[in-house]
């Protein structure tokens, strides 16, 4: 599956219609992004059952504010419309294999009742 943009315009569609997004937010002009281009791209296509999409931050600044990104590249991984990983930096192959192998992985009914526990506890 080809990488996809996001814009404000198709951003909630592309999470909300998909069980796991894997978002690469980046610039034109960000040397490290441009690097781990080529790495998002050929992991991209061993994992057809996942949406990886790109948000260009210079032009979509209003999806990079609202996920508070502050360096870039950010890898951001949604499952189920959680984020299950956010880190700035680009990482080896191996390593973003790991992650997205690992996010496919996941328990998420195990990872929502976490989630409830951790809000139950900080409400009380």
């Amino acid at each position: 599956m080809a990488v996809v943009e996001l814009t404000k315009e198709n951003f909630e569609q592309v999470v909300t219609g998909n069980s796991t997004v894997i978002v690469d937010y980046w610039a034109p002009w960000c040397g490290p992004c441009r690097g781990f281009a080529p790495v998002f791209e050929k992991v991209s296509e061993k994992h057809p059952d996942v949406v990886f999409a790109k948000v260009n931050t210079d032009e979509e600044q209003e999806i990079a504010a609202h996920f508070q990104i502050r360096s870039i590249p950010t890898l951001m991984v949604f499952r189920d419309q959680v984020i299950v990983f956010a880190q700035p930096g680009a990482l080896p192959q191996g390593a973003f294999e790991q992650v997205v192998d690992k996010a496919k992985a996941l328990d998420m009914d195990e990872v929502r009742k976490q989630i409830a526990e951790q809000e139950s506890a900080g409400s009380a």
